[in-house]
């Protein structure tokens, strides 16, 4: 029991007993002063009944010695031995007054006064009385004494008195023994008791003390079925619970924060690579402007080359605001953008059917399988940039001659597209950055076809907005392949994050 629990505030090591031993020693104390009591009461009682019993014994002598008296007789000639069954039987006779006048023991010289004595006391005030004290007179023996007034007389007759706690109470052994074996039961079963109590007060103390000490709680060992284990076991409960929900929130807190600041990250480098990109095609449009108006002899063929170049660089200043304003509606939230019921085959045939044209320019064919409706819910300008970008990458920067949509599959759930080309791919290093914002593997290329460097990036956002996802690969026979996955009822826009 000993080991239940340890004073864990004390400084250095601690011997206090655990609250289980003193509450079980508090019991033990209880019980023994108890049977102490009733042990203490039943002697009183005893000796209470013996005493009563010896004085009614000498009262029937008294009573009989009176009559002698009353009928002449001498005392003196009264052998004890024959009118008592008690051994040493001491007779006196006093006067009304308490004068001694005869004592079987001892020769009198003159009257000796023993009214102060209890019995002879009570005797003259009450007809009878007795008492128990010691003989000054002999080796300091205790005698019983019982004295009874008559017409004249009052005669008191005495015997040694030693009667033994074991004497009195021998009578009373089985109930004695009964007793103390309710008593030890009842130990017994306190000490269980307070072992279940001391059990509980100990667990309780060390989880106060982990409280204390910031340690994480758990509720896995079970309390004994009893009102206080019940109770204390909804206590450590309600904290585990409490101090969980504690953990979660700063974990939920740190991603929030951390998902701040990568936005905030994000956006700062979004304004530097706008910054950067806004750059070239403004120098050119100023050259170009500059150059019309301090040349002012130049030829209509130089001026149309001249104004082809600004156009050009103007188309491209629109295509990156374009591209900018979409990024930044996604950023700031899914929310803001709508959705509606569509049907993703008529979207990817009328971008297929706007693009052919441009792409057969370059050499380059499309082909897809989208035949079957395909219902889902979305935005439609969002998922006609998927295929619009993923076809101008195409087109601009693969190399192959031939671009192919194709359908995977279609569940319940989502909807399945693998988009390919056959040209000569990236290399390895690449993959992983393609959807970053402004990323370029060629740069001056990518800028010499009127790239934003956005295109993937919107692709990747847009396909994360619908709930899905979407992985590139070099494909075995040449070119690259994305892999999309597009969730036919659209999420919450609460729960879009953005790359």
């Amino acid at each position: 029991m000993a080991s239940l629990t340890t004073d864990k505030h004390a400084k250095g090591p601690s011997h206090r007993p655990t609250y289980a031993s003193r509450l079980f020693l508090w019991l033990l104390t209880y019980s023994i002063i108890m049977v102490t009591c009733f042990v203490a009461f039943q002697y009183k009682r005893e000796k209470d009944f013996k005493a009563a019993e010896m004085d009614a014994q000498l009262q029937l002598i008294n009573r009989y010695l009176l009559q002698k008296l009353y009928s002449g007789c001498n005392l003196s000639e009264i052998s004890a031995a024959h009118i008592s069954p008690f051994e040493n039987l001491r007779i006196s006779v006093f006067s009304e007054n308490g004068n001694i006048l005869y004592d079987n023991t001892a020769a009198h010289n003159g009257p000796v006064n023993h009214s102060d004595r209890l019995e002879i006391t009570q005797a003259m005030n009450n007809t009878a009385g007795y008492a128990v004290r010691r003989h000054s007179e002999s080796t300091g023996e205790y005698y019983f004494y019982s004295a009874l007034k008559g017409n004249g007389f009052i005669v008191r007759t005495a015997v040694p008195y030693s009667i033994s706690l074991d004497s009195l109470l021998k009578a009373d052994y089985g109930f004695l023994w009964a007793m103390g074996a309710i008593t030890a039961l009842m130990c017994l079963l306190g000490y269980f008791a307070t072992r279940r109590i001391g059990l509980t007060v100990s667990r309780l103390n060390r989880f106060a003390d982990d409280v204390e000490n910031g340690k994480v709680v758990s509720d896995s060992a079970p309390f004994p079925h009893d009102e206080l284990g019940d109770i204390a076991g909804h206590i450590i409960r309600l904290y585990a619970r409490l101090q969980q929900s504690n953990i979660e929130r700063d974990i939920q807190h740190r991603a929030a924060t951390h998902e701040q600041k990568e936005k905030e990250r994000i956006k700062k480098q979004l304004t530097n690579n706008i910054n950067h990109e806004l750059k070239t095609p403004l120098a050119s449009v100023k050259l170009c402007i500059e150059t019309l108006v301090e040349h002012k002899h130049l030829t209509d063929q130089q001026r149309e080359q001249i104004m082809q170049r600004c156009l050009a660089n103007i188309s491209r200043l629109e295509h990156l605001l374009s591209d900018i304003s979409l990024i930044t509606r996604m950023d700031d939230g899914g929310s803001a953008i709508t959705t509606s019921d569509i049907n993703l085959s008529d979207i990817i045939n009328e971008v297929v059917d706007e693009k052919i044209h441009a792409a057969s320019a370059n050499g380059i064919s499309i082909t897809h399988n989208f035949t079957q409706p395909l219902p889902m819910t979305g935005n439609a300008a969002l998922l006609e940039s998927v295929f619009n970008n993923l076809i101008d990458n195409a087109v601009a920067y693969s190399g192959g001659s031939a671009i192919n949509i194709r359908l995977v599959s279609a569940d319940s759930q989502s909807i399945y597209i693998d988009f390919s080309d056959n040209g000569s791919g990236i290399p390895p290093e690449h993959l992983e950055r393609i959807f970053e914002r402004f990323y370029r593997i060629d740069k001056g290329r990518s800028r010499a076809m009127g790239g934003t460097g956005l295109g993937l990036s919107i692709v990747k956002n847009a396909v994360i907005f619908h709930g899905g996802d979407i992985t590139v690969a070099n494909a075995r026979n040449g070119g690259l392949k994305f892999s999309i996955r597009l969730r036919r009822k659209h999420q919450s826009g609460a729960e879009y994050t953005s790359c």
